[in-house]
């Protein structure tokens, strides 16, 4: 088998990594245009294509990782994660937990974890690398790997809720908040959020967002109201589409994406809204 076949084998899975790392399209396309080239330019006899391509990629991603958190330092208000639009996927219980952790609530506690970390929990509890790999990898021990593991998973369960929703379940409490904010409801918008909901507004400096979290279901909605009736955006056309292997929300102006809706969900409600509304980061969102 060629190289460039061979490569091609594992694209999809260096691209999976790479953006579980970085949260960004373009830089995650970039790593892997990158581990294609040392691969083509590797002089050494490879017995396992997939651990030493997942070892390049990972590498490159935890030094593009470093730089890009010195970078964001400069960021102008919240960052979150580049949406990501995806195909519908076969919801099983393996499936799910894939979705999962490309979803934005799963990407944003990443932030928490160094850059190394974060490689190896996911590389772990996401890929299902053997410790052994990650720990080559890494240039760590085995069991310091399971120990930062450990208390990755430890520090993360008591900030993420499980999955208790199915896709269905998700895309019915999208429905209804859809249609709720179509018609203005703020009392029925109250009822599908969490009374600690957050909202988090990504604008990067290159429109107008709100710097902080905005926190409380009556703030929160009275907020998205105010939004919907905003003579400001005369014709917001919203539509339910897959982001991030979960269902959110385009919201369309005039043919141009103006902004991104993605959710966060515990208990039949509305935990978190991701807003993504920098429009560097919505150039990938077609419909």
């Amino acid at each position: 088998m060629q190289r460039l076949e061979i490569f091609n084998q594992y694209r999809s899975l260096l691209f999976a990594i790479a953006y579980r790392m970085l949260g960004n399209n373009a830089d995650a396309e970039d790593m892997v245009q990158e581990a294609w080239i040392r691969w083509q330019s590797t002089q050494t006899v490879v017995n396992s294509p997939k651990a030493f391509l997942s070892s390049i990629i990972t590498r490159l991603c935890i030094d593009r990782l470093r730089l890009a958190r010195v970078q964001r330092e400069k960021y102008v208000g919240i960052w979150l994660p580049e949406p990501l639009m995806t195909a519908p996927m076969n919801q099983s219980e393996d499936h799910a937990e894939l979705a999962e952790s490309l979803s934005f609530a799963f990407l944003t506690l990443l932030e928490c974890l160094s850059p190394t970390e974060r490689a190896i929990f996911l590389l772990r509890e996401v890929f299902d690398y053997d410790y052994s790999e990650i720990a080559k990898t890494v240039g760590k021990s085995i069991p310091n790997c399971r120990q930062i593991v450990r208390r990755a998973r430890q520090h993360l369960v008591l900030r993420r809720p499980g999955i208790s929703q199915s896709l269905q379940q998700k895309e019915k409490i999208v429905e209804e908040f859809l249609a709720s904010w179509n018609q203005g409801d703020v009392h029925q918008l109250i009822a599908l959020m969490a009374e600690d909901i957050t909202f988090w507004s990504d604008g990067g400096g290159q429109v107008t967002a709100a710097h902080y979290p905005l926190q409380g279901c009556r703030k929160v909605a009275r907020f998205l109201i105010a939004i919907r009736q905003s003579r400001l955006i005369p014709a917001l056309y919203p539509q339910i589409v897959q982001i991030n292997n979960q269902p959110g929300i385009v919201n369309v102006v005039e043919g141009i994406t103006q902004s991104t809706f993605s959710f966060e969900f515990s208990d039949q409600i509305i935990k978190s809204i991701f807003a993504v509304v920098n429009p560097e980061k919505l150039k990938g969102v077609k419909l």
